[in-house]
C-alpha cells in the first residue's frame, strides 16, 4: 500500500528543471576557438606548393613547410588543452551527479518514513481523534497546525523527489555529451599526429636535399642578407627622417603654446597690475595627436589584425635563428615574413598616416606612422597609397608581389618599429 501511494504521488508531480548550460557552453567556446585554429591550417595548406629543383624555391619550401607544421603544433596543443578542460569538466559533472544521488537517497529515505507514518494513521477519524483529544484549545490548534504541515510536508518532499530525479538525469545527460566531446577530441587529435608526421618526414627529406647543396645553399643566403641589408638600410634612413619631422612638428606645437600662454599671462598681468611666473614648458618629441595616437596603438597589442589578407602562413620569425637541420645556415630577420595566396593584398593593422612610400629592385615598399609606432610592409607589386594619405585598421594599401618564377610564391616582409626600436610584430598581432 505504502509503495502504492509512492507510485500515484511520483506520477502525479512532474516538474522539469532548466538544463545546466555551463558543459554545453564550455564545449561551445572551445569549439569556437579550436575552429578558427581549424581554418587557418586547412586555409595555409593550400598555399604549400609543389618543390622545384633549384636552391632558392627549395629554401622557400622548406620556410613554408616549416610554417605549416608550426601551425599543426599549435593546433595539436590547443586539443589538449581542451581534452584537458573537458576532462576538468567531467570530473567536477562526477562529483555533482555523486552529491545529487546522495540527496536524492536522503529525501528517498525521509519520504518513506513519511509515508509510513501517514500509512499508520491513515484514517479521518484518528486524525480527529488526535486533535480533539487535546487537554486545552491552544494544544488543540497546534495539533491542527501540526497536521496541516505534516501534510504539506509531505508534498513538497514528494515535489523535492521529482525535481532531483530530473536533475539526475540532466547531469547524466549532461557527462554524456561531455563524454563524446573527449572521445572526438581525441580521434582528432590522433589525425592531426599522423599529418604531422608525415609533414616532418616531407620536411627531413627536403632538409636532406638542400644538405647535398651547401654551396649553392650558402650563395642563396648571402645574396637574401645582402637583399635584407640593403632593404632594413633603406627603411631605417626613412624612418630617422620620419622621427626628426615628428620632433619639428611637436617642436612648433610647443612654440605655439608658449606663444598663447604667454599672451594669455601677459593680459591677466596688466589686469590684475602684477606679475605671473611663467611655469617651464614640458618637452615632448611627438605633438598632442601623435601622443593619442602611439596609446591607442600601445592599447591594441595582441589585438591588430595580420597584414595580409586571406590565408597565410609565417615562413620566418623575427630575430637571429639558425634554419634546423642545415649547419651554419642562420637568419637574422628586423620583422617576419608572411607568405599568403596569389592576389593577397597588404592591409594597414591600425589608423595611421603613410609616411613613406618607395621601390627598391622593381617593388613596392609603405610606411605606416601611428604615433611613435611605425609599420612597415614589403614586397608589393603595386602601391595604392600616397606619402601623406590617412589609412585606417584593414585599409588595403598594395597588392603583395607574387613570383611566377617560384609557383607565384607571395611573401609579405612587414616589420614594426617604434621609433628607431626593432620590435617583435608577433606578439602584437591577433592570430
Amino acid at each position: 500500500m505504502m509503495k502504492r501511494l509512492f507510485v500515484i504521488l511520483i506520477s502525479c508531480l512532474w516538474l522539469a528543471v532548466p538544463l545546466s548550460a555551463q558543459s554545453n557552453k564550455l564545449i561551445r567556446e572551445l569549439e569556437s576557438k579550436r575552429g578558427a585554429l581549424q581554418k587557418q591550417i586547412a586555409e595555409s595548406e593550400s598555399i604549400l606548393k609543389d618543390t622545384k629543383k633549384d636552391v632558392g624555391s627549395q629554401l622557400n619550401s622548406l620556410a613554408a613547410l616549416t610554417g605549416q607544421i608550426e601551425e599543426r603544433k599549435r593546433y595539436i596543443l590547443a586539443i589538449n588543452n581542451d581534452v584537458e578542460a573537458i576532462e576538468r569538466e567531467l570530473n567536477t559533472l562526477e562529483r555533482q551527479l555523486r552529491a545529487l544521488e546522495k540527496d536524492l537517497k536522503d529525501k528517498k529515505r525521509k519520504y518513506e518514513a513519511s509515508v509510513q507514518y501517514l500509512y499508520k494513521n491513515k484514517s479521518i477519524e484518528e486524525k480527529l481523534m488526535f486533535i480533539f483529544s487535546a487537554k486545552n484549545l491552544g494544544q488543540t490548534y497546534r495539533r491542527m497546525r501540526y497536521v496541516r504541515e505534516y501534510a504539506t510536508y509531505q508534498r513538497l518532499q514528494g515535489e523535492e523527489i521529482l525535481k532531483k530525479q530530473e536533475q539526475i538525469r540532466k547531469k547524466k545527460a549532461e557527462r554524456q555529451q561531455v563524454k563524446a566531446a573527449k572521445e572526438n577530441l581525441l580521434k582528432e587529435r590522433e589525425g592531426e599526429k599522423t599529418k604531422l608526421e608525415a609533414q616532418e618526414k616531407e620536411k627531413r627529406t627536403l632538409v636532406a636535399n638542400l644538405q647535398k647543396k651547401q654551396k649553392g645553399l650558402q650563395n642563396e643566403i648571402n645574396k637574401k642578407r645582402r637583399e635584407a641589408n640593403q632593404l632594413n638600410a633603406r627603411i631605417d634612413k626613412l624612418i630617422a627622417e620620419e622621427i626628426e619631422r615628428a620632433r619639428k612638428r611637436a617642436q612648433e606645437e610647443a612654440r605655439r603654446e608658449a606663444a598663447a600662454r604667454k599672451k594669455a599671462e601677459s593680459r591677466q598681468s596688466s589686469g590684475a597690475g602684477a606679475k605671473t611666473n611663467s611655469k617651464p614648458l614640458e618637452v615632448y618629441t611627438m605633438s598632442k595627436a601623435d601622443r593619442e595616437l602611439s596609446g591607442n596603438f600601445a592599447a591594441n597589442r595582441g589585438k591588430l589584425p595580420m597584414p595580409i589578407s586571406g590565408a597565410y602562413i609565417i615562413t620566418s620569425h623575427y630575430g637571429q635563428y639558425a634554419v634546423e637541420g642545415l649547419r651554419n645556415v642562420k637568419l637574422d630577420n628586423k620583422g617576419i615574413d608572411i607568405q599568403g595566396k596569389p592576389g593577397a593584398q597588404a592591409r594597414a593593422i591600425f589608423d595611421g598616416k603613410v609616411a613613406a612610400v618607395f621601390q627598391l629592385n622593381g617593388l613596392f615598399n609603405v610606411l605606416i606612422r601611428h604615433g611613435n609606432y611605425i609599420s612597415v610592409y614589403c614586397n608589393l607589386s603595386s602601391a595604392s597609397v600616397k606619402n601623406g594619405d590617412t589609412v585606417k585598421t584593414k585599409q588595403s594599401i598594395g597588392q603583395v608581389f607574387s613570383d611566377g618564377t617560384d609557383n607565384g610564391r607571395t611573401v609579405l616582409h612587414f616589420q614594426l618599429r617604434r621609433e628607431k626600436e626593432k620590435l617583435n610584430p608577433e606578439p602584437w598581432l591577433n592570430r
